[in-house]
């Protein structure tokens, strides 16, 4: 009977060492090629061997891979098809070990075997040219223009239909053996991302930045402050820099006891980021991740949205990294992602938090009462600050002189 949350194993698709690496399970491949940038596809013409790196989408059980019809590829695909064999990796880490043998890397893989067809039916190769295009964004389709015939005629779209698929995965840190324990060589994990930076546009666009391209988490650097996107490898430095429980008595979580609880914080922030409602970032000072914060209700109809979820280690309370940190997300979203307006909100109570909020320059408009529950059951009362782009120059201004002071001091 087929499992449907399984691929089934093939000979193709069976690995012949370290088979706990291996799985076939339907849902992680398919995460992992929606995710992934880089594939490739892998095919023979004339008896010798040939590698692609190509654009994919998939849709349901079906690969799409871009082409030229007049590539060898397109070419060879003709008729009955053209036996492929794509693979898609996202890289994860590099392993240093202290033996050359046990270097490795931290990796997510797929590999898919199969024949790929053409795609000629012209409404199904306008679907898949879409699915190619949303992969830059859901609306991206939408928001250009769509292929001339000659366009279409031009590109070749072949379908893979995902039937023999293998999952390869690494995670974790060394696997040295006993006996190297003790030799004078570093050790461990070095986390790799691929990360967006600030988008550039062009001279000669006159439409302001899509809503879709501010998803993107854009890596923002200040003097001392860096802000990097957020993920599974920054939990032990966060766990380590905010034990202390006045980090945590005014959020809206409880304090984590345990790094698998602060695991459990960011995990939440990684599936908001993925549902699009929230872009979080780690607080980086002096290579290490010392705090969180996020923008959050992100209204690109009416370019607005909300900086919050901030916390940071106590040793860092009042030494304006949190100023800093400040700053670099409200310019990115004034002079980047043209915000007509940012929100900040806090706890009724938190006269910290308030003064900081103030001394940004921003204006308080409003107190919604009943506004969030918090951990201990109670009812928060929010105050809501705003700030506008018609008097964000003056701010930022001011912020940076204030920041050039402190730091010449």
């Amino acid at each position: 009977m087929t499992d449907p949350a399984h691929y089934p194993a093939t000979p193709r698709t069976t690995s012949l060492r370290m088979r706990e690496r291996t799985t076939y399970d339907r849902a992680a491949a398919w995460s992992i090629l929606d995710e992934a940038w880089d594939c490739t596809v892998a095919f023979v013409v004339d008896g010798a061997p040939r590698a692609l790196p190509t654009l994919h989408a998939r849709v349901g059980d079906t690969l799409y891979l871009h082409a030229s019809s007049g590539g060898r590829m397109g070419l060879h695909a003709r008729g009955d098809g053209i036996a492929v064999c794509v693979s898609v990796t996202l890289l994860d880490g590099l392993v240093y070990a202290r033996s050359q043998f046990h270097h490795s890397a931290n990796y997510r893989s797929v590999i898919a075997h199969g024949r790929a067809t053409l795609v000629t039916d012209p409404d199904t190769k306008r679907a898949a040219m879409d699915a190619l295009v949303a992969r830059l964004g859901a609306d991206r389709p939408a928001d250009s223009r769509p292929p001339t015939r000659r366009e279409l005629d031009q590109t070749a779209v072949l379908a893979l239909p995902l039937r023999e698929v293998s999952v390869r995965t690494r995670t974790g840190g060394v696997n040295d053996d006993p006996e190297d324990f003790t030799l004078p060589h570093w050790a461990g994990v070095v986390p790799v991302r691929r990360v967006t930076g600030v988008p550039e546009t062009d001279p000669a666009a006159t439409t302001p930045l899509p809503p879709y391209v501010w998803t993107f988490a854009t890596p923002l650097t200040g003097p001392r402050v860096t802000l990097v996107p957020l993920d599974e490898s920054h939990v032990d430095d966060l766990y380590a820099a905010t034990t202390d429980p006045e980090v945590w008595r005014w959020l809206s979580v409880p304090q984590p006891r345990t790094p698998a609880d602060m695991r459990t914080i960011v995990r939440a922030a990684l599936t908001a980021a993925h549902d699009g409602t929230r872009i979080p970032y780690a607080v980086r000072v002096d290579g290490r991740t010392i705090g969180s914060t996020s923008y959050y209700a992100m209204d690109t109809r009416n370019r607005q949205l909300a900086i919050g979820h901030t916390f940071l280690g106590r040793a860092h309370w009042r030494t304006g990294v949190n100023r800093e940190a400040k700053l670099l997300l409200l310019t990115h979203a004034f002079d980047t992602l043209t915000c007509e307006r940012v929100e900040l909100h806090t706890d009724a109570r938190n006269d910290g938090s308030r003064r900081a909020i103030e001394a940004l320059g921003a204006t308080r408009e409003a107190v919604l009462h009943h506004h969030r529950l918090r951990p201990d059951g109670t009812w928060r009362d929010t105050v809501l600050y705003a700030l506008l782009s018609t008097t964000w120059p003056e701010t930022r201004s001011r912020l940076t002189a204030g920041l050039t002071r402190a730091a010449a001091a």
